[in-house]
């Protein structure tokens, strides 16, 4: 007996060890999660918060593959998938409710969706998966729920989009945040939804109707985009990634996902990355190839469309056709002859990477194959076991409409567009190089071979907070591409960084094409080694009390790191550490530092605030730190003694000089000198530090600006004094009037 529960034992643990190397989204693997709801009515208060449109939520514990979880907050999920009369309705779990910081393998909320419009159980596994080989994506597989140990059903298990997707695809999470799904869906014609083609002013009440805003602010940052989308297409770039947006247009239309923008406009996210443009995410899958046909897009299918007109959906319905409401996102864009052509090359290669070479059949079956027992004991799904098996490659009757075969779409789909117009006829790239032997500064040559083009170009940068740049290339004889009319084209980029992202565009009168097809969610990349003396270890702070707070509002430690050079130096590929046996300690993020700029790395063991924060701490007691390129060649190297509150290690003369102990200057020049007295050409003042008062003696007028920027005072002429009690105690700057370069850095005290 006690043989066989130590066995017993032995397999439970080995299971839940099983589970937990696992990625928790792991395709291949069906999840286990059970919930034990403290309310015996829990079923009874969920339905009352649906109906009431109440997003309450009930306390329940969780078993997560074997790992438990206290207090957890459970409400339904979605709209259209709920009913008070079905057993099996989607959840929306948070781990983190009650307990701070709760979760599971660093992910604290669970979607479980309830497969209630699909009978092949596959579609949003299937969907996502083919979605994020183009652009970021949620993770989705599936997992078998049991409530109070009964078993409810299988359910497909969707990564949330929430700070932590953004920290994983964008490096940041606390940016302008929107999801554009709005209050009540309204289907009558000419009904706005979250289409973007109204500004509404600048009175935030007016949007909530039809966005929700998931960040602390970005209101005004959509009131921009809408209206810079609507009425200043010229400058979309600069407020939109068009290219993500094509590429979502183009998953959309291939895999006949009507159930989102291109339908009654919802179901997406936009968030503001640090390039300032707002990227569009996908979200909801579960009605993808032609489980929804219902749409406003067009006077053709405002009643809706049959499996035939699916399966020939032309891809161009918004440009060709008047929409009855508008879609700025995508009509405004497709007016632009090179934008349509990027869009088409953009299904090309969908359907040929999925569906020509019939991997998404393999996968079909695969999925299927995988989960068939599950669905055999689901007793709570809405379609019959031969349902499952069929719909992969047959329609489907349910109550009120026909579910088409995945394969039955998508086979004739790809027949279809093979001979759409635009759709082929495209150039050729191959045999793309760079110069070689490059150093920071230098040109940068970059040649491709390229047949059967008109336009060509190349689209780069520097790094991840920069916008990809267009350069035309020309087979001319004079762009370092051999022979004018070879087909080589070439072009310069001039003051290279030590870093270069790349990705190549051609056209003809057919069809465009990129290289790398998936561009720019794939590209090129060079780069090397930065020289000792380019960039610096500048300033350090490791006993940061009260000076200045990360983006969270935390008083962390910091190292900041300044650019020496005229040329904008890349972060990519470089690493900092606080032991020199281990040089790759930590690699800093593909960020770009301007010339005599700077760049503020957070040393707080927490890098889900972001990209800038390390994996160590600083010690107050000091220690060394060593930023190293990525074969492990010294750029710069430091040893700091004990640091006392509030009083950082950096360099004087800025950039260059030897360390001393000083009133820190986060992101700022460190030259100043504190005295009883500052005079820098005609600025004057005094005293320094300062407590309730402070006079600054100007001829040309003066502004004074905080740590974090914010104009907190400006004069035309001299102050003698200024009552500064209602000041917060730290860093300030003041400015004169008509020269930037003429700064006074000052510090309050108590």
């Amino acid at each position: 007996m006690l043989k066989n529960s130590l066995i017993f034992i032995f397999v439970f643990l080995l299971q839940i060890n099983s589970y937990s190397q696992d990625d928790f989204y792991d395709v291949d693997t069906v999840r286990e999660i059970r919930l034990y709801f403290y309310q015996s009515d829990w079923d009874n208060l969920l339905d009352s918060f649906y109906v009431a449109g109440d997003n309450e939520r009930i306390l329940a514990d969780i078993i997560i593959d074997g790992s438990s979880y206290d207090s957890v907050g459970v409400r339904y999920k979605g709209f259209s998938s709920v009913s008070v009369n079905r057993i099996k309705n989607p959840f929306n779990i948070k781990l983190d409710y009650i307990i701070d910081g709760q979760d599971h393998q660093e992910i604290d909320k669970l979607k479980l969706s309830n497969v209630i419009q699909d009978p092949s159980f596959i579609r949003e596994v299937l969907s996502y998966e083919i979605s994020r080989k183009y652009i970021p994506s949620s993770q989705a597989n599936f997992a078998n729920l049991y409530i109070n140990d009964t078993l409810w059903g299988l359910y497909t298990n969707v990564e949330a989009v929430n700070k932590s997707f953004l920290i994983d695809h964008f490096d940041n999470k606390y940016n302008t945040f929107i999801k554009c799904n709005p209050e009540s869906l309204n289907i009558q014609i000419g009904a706005e939804n979250s289409n973007l083609s109204n500004t509404h002013g600048t009175d935030s009440t007016n949007y909530e109707p039809y966005y929700s805003m998931k960040s602390d602010h970005g209101w005004m940052d959509l009131y921009n985009l809408i209206d810079t989308l609507n009425n200043f297409t010229d400058s979309v770039e600069k407020v939109l990634n068009v290219d993500r947006t094509l590429w979502m247009h183009a998953i959309n239309y291939s895999l006949i996902n009507f159930d989102s923008y291109i339908g009654y406009a919802q179901n997406y996210y936009l968030y503001k990355d640090r390039t300032k443009q707002f990227n569009p995410i996908l979200w909801d899958f579960n009605m993808s190839f032609g489980g929804f046909r219902l749409t406003d897009a067009s006077q053709l299918y405002f009643n809706g469309f049959d499996i035939t007109q699916a399966q020939e959906m032309d891809p161009l319905v918004h440009h060709h056709y008047i929409s009855i409401s508008p879609r700025p996102l995508m009509r405004n864009l497709f007016s632009d002859e090179r934008y349509r052509k990027m869009y088409l090359a953009h299904i090309k290669t969908i359907m040929e990477e999925n569906f020509v070479n019939q991997d998404y059949f393999v996968r079909g079956q695969h999925l299927q194959n995988l989960i068939d027992q599950d669905v055999q004991s689901d007793t709570n799904k809405f379609y019959t076991y031969s349902d499952f098996t069929t719909n992969l490659t047959n329609q489907v009757s349910l109550v009120a409409s026909i579910c088409p075969g995945i394969t039955q779409l998508m086979d004739a789909r790809s027949t279809y567009l093979n001979s759409y117009s635009g759709y082929s006829g495209e150039p050729s790239i191959s045999n793309t190089s760079i110069s070689q032997n490059i150093s920071l500064g230098d040109d940068l040559w970059i040649t491709a071979e390229v047949l059967g083009a008109t336009y060509v170009r190349v689209s780069y940068r520097f790094g991840e907070n920069q916008i990809f740049r267009n350069k035309e290339m020309f087979d001319d004889g004079i762009h370092n591409d051999g022979a004018a009319g070879d087909g080589v084209y070439g072009c310069k980029i001039s003051n290279c960084s030590n870093s270069i992202d790349y990705y190549f565009y051609a056209d003809n009168d057919s069809a465009g094409v990129f290289s790398p097809v998936r561009a720019a969610y794939e590209h090129y990349s060079v780069q090397f080694g930065v020289s000792s003396g380019d960039l610096v270890i500048n300033e350090v702070m490791a006993n940061n009390v009260s000076t200045v707070t990360d983006n969270s509002g935390k008083f962390e430690d910091w190292i900041e790191l300044y650019n020496t050079t005229s040329s904008p130096i890349s972060t990519n590929g470089l690493f900092i550490t606080d032991t020199i046996l281990n040089l790759h300690k930590w690699a800093l993020p593909n960020h770009i530092i301007s010339p005599n700029s700077y760049f503020i790395i957070w040393t707080d063991e927490d890098g889900n605030q972001g990209a800038e924060h390390a994996n160590f701490k600083l010690s107050n007691l000091g220690e060394q730190l060593i930023l190293s390129n990525s074969d492990s060649s010294i750029i710069d190297s430091i040893t700091y003694l004990p640091q006392v509150d509030d009083i950082s290690f950096a360099r004087n003369p800025n950039g260059t000089g030897p360390f001393t102990m000083m009133t820190p200057t986060f992101n700022h020049n460190n030259n100043t000198t504190e005295t009883e007295e500052i005079s820098i050409s005609s600025l004057t003042c005094y005293p320094n530090p300062f407590s309730d008062k402070l006079n600054v003696i100007s001829e040309e007028g003066f502004f004074v600006m905080d740590i974090f920027g914010r104009i907190i005072l400006e004069s035309n002429h001299s102050e003698k004094p200024i009552n500064t009690s209602s000041w917060s105690d730290g860093l300030y700057f003041v400015h004169l009037k008509g020269d930037s370069n003429t700064t006074i850095k000052l510090i309050k005290i108590k």
